[in-house]
């Protein structure tokens, strides 16, 4: 089975919706740039039912070069996860 693409993913909620694929389109962006914003002042963006996207912040570590075996120092740094909501979870699974 296939995955859905964003066009068909924005012929579907247009068709479920009402609005024309342009109008679903530019839901879809404003959603998304607002979730980056979010994200990025608040540290946290959540979307009710599906689950949210989490700015973390991860510790320097210790790592291993795989093809050496040599242990390197890996810097700390940020990143974004996205936590799956409960509901989500159980609807599919």
């Amino acid at each position: 089975m296939a995955k859905m693409t964003k066009s068909q993913m924005l012929a579907e909620l247009a068709e479920k919706t009402g609005h024309s694929k342009k109008e679903a389109g530019a839901m879809v962006d404003a959603l998304v740039s607002m979730a980056l914003v979010e994200v990025k002042k608040s540290g946290e963006f959540a979307i009710p039912g599906i689950g949210k996207l989490v700015k973390v912040n991860r510790k320097a570590r210790l790592g291993r070069n795989p093809a050496t075996g040599e242990q390197i120092q890996i810097p700390a740094k940020t990143v974004v996860k996205f936590r799956v909501a409960k509901a989500a979870k159980e609807a599919v699974l």
